[in-house]
């Protein structure tokens, strides 16, 4: 891998989540790495739905962002979100195919940069699809259902209108089927992923590869926070379950709850927990300025209802020597299974008794504390991810080399 491209919908300071956070990290490891990476991401898309771009946003050093932006503005992200092809940004894609000679290109959430026409862009390269979430078999791309439950059937239609969003028809004219051909190499995230990609029919098999976070500097000076604490961070919506975990704190119980982060059901959260002076929220706090509140806390608490395609809040935590309190779904078990540092809950009272042990064993926090900093430097490191991501790559080069060609889908099958 010398010089790479990167294409993802969001990239910061203009996103909203993981996804964006994956492709950052991976683009400044390949850097640190001597290569030349290029990320392009659609601007319009965030902007459509955000007022500005996040504030104190730390750029990845080595790292060429191309921001690609359209007078079309919204009818120009919803003729991709309806069309599966790059009508608006097509012509610059061609332009930086024609400038430039990226021998790998690795496409994340495409969803309205062009969706999953642009896979058939840079046929010179090695071309690898990383599943950031799971917009490959869900139009809404968190598998949330409608009801308000994780999905585990397809009831799409019903879903994309309940998300206010329109129908999205090629999606059963086997669009992704064929563009799929043109991938060298698709990536997940977690193996509960991977499971879940094949059991709603996508064909394509899939490694896993999972996260990494840098290392953390070391914490210092007195906790921000004048009592222990336990934290959240992420999107306050309704499908991260925090209104599960407030109301353990509206009482004291010898620690408090920190929150980092905003979202839509921030409003209406915070209103209920006016009352208690043991909840702190923190809004919206950029990455870099998240260390000294996972180094002194007592633990992370992520209750997200959800299927994650990963977690990777859960192994920023884990860097810092910080446990973890998750619930038992989707690929977060994986991730303590994996190498341990926390405790896992499904019900209200067990999440109440993990809360608790922390608060009152201080040798069980400190012993999965040290259980955390060995599952990261084991597992989720920089040096323990990267190189084996980019021996398969090279595997997929000499596969290509060699005339083996790629992946063929099922003809017909409805995407």
């Amino acid at each position: 891998m010398r010089r790479v491209l990167m294409l993802t919908t969001f990239y910061p300071p203009y996103s909203f989540g993981g996804d964006a956070v994956d492709v950052q990290m991976w683009a400044g490891a390949f850097a640190r790495r001597g290569c030349e990476v290029t990320v392009v991401h659609d601007r319009d898309a965030y902007l459509a739905l955000a007022s500005a771009p996040q504030p104190r946003h730390v750029p990845e050093p080595g790292v060429e962002v191309i921001p690609l932006s359209s007078p079309a503005g919204r009818v120009g992200l919803l003729l991709a979100h309806q069309s599966g092809r790059p009508l608006v940004h097509g012509a610059a894609l061609e332009r930086l195919c024609a400038g430039r000679r990226f021998d790998t290109v690795i496409f994340s959430n495409v969803s309205l940069l062009g969706g999953p026409s642009v896979y058939a862009l840079w046929p010179e390269a090695i071309r690898i699809a990383v599943a950031t979430d799971h917009w490959l078999i869900c139009p809404t791309h968190v598998l949330w259902r409608y009801d308000g439950v994780a999905c585990d059937e397809r009831r799409c239609l019903r879903c994309t209108l309940a998300h206010g969003r329109p129908p999205q028809l090629w999606r059963y004219t086997g669009l992704l089927d064929r563009a799929a051909r043109n991938i060298d190499l698709f990536i997940a995230r977690s193996e509960f992923s991977r499971r879940k990609h094949e059991a709603y029919g996508f064909a394509p098999p899939m490694e896993v590869v999972p996260l990494f976070v840098p290392p953390p500097p070391p914490a210092r000076g007195e906790p921000p926070h004048d009592r222990p604490y336990f934290l959240f961070v992420g999107r306050i919506e309704a499908l991260k379950g925090l209104a599960d975990v407030l109301p353990l704190f509206m009482t004291d119980r010898g620690a408090d709850l920190v929150i980092a982060g905003t979202g839509s059901a921030e409003t209406a959260l915070r209103e209920s927990t006016r009352a208690s002076p043991h909840i702190r929220w923190l809004g919206f706090v950029p990455r870099h300025e998240l260390s000294g509140w996972y180094g002194h806390a007592l633990a992370l608490i992520v209750p997200s209802r959800t299927y994650e395609t990963f977690g990777i809040i859960v192994i920023e935590a884990l860097s810092h020597g910080t446990p973890v309190i998750v619930r038992r779904r989707g690929p977060l078990p994986e991730l303590l299974e994996r190498g341990g540092g926390g405790l896992m809950f499904d019900a209200d009272l067990e999440l109440d008794s993990a809360l608790r042990s922390l608060v009152d064993r201080p040798a069980l926090r400190q012993s999965l504390s040290d259980e955390a900093l060995r599952s990261f430097h084991t597992h989720w490191s920089e040096e323990a991810v990267v190189p084996p991501f980019m021996a398969l790559v090279e595997r997929a080069r000499e596969l290509r080399a060699a005339g083996a060609g790629r992946y063929r889908g099922a003809a017909g099958r409805p995407a």
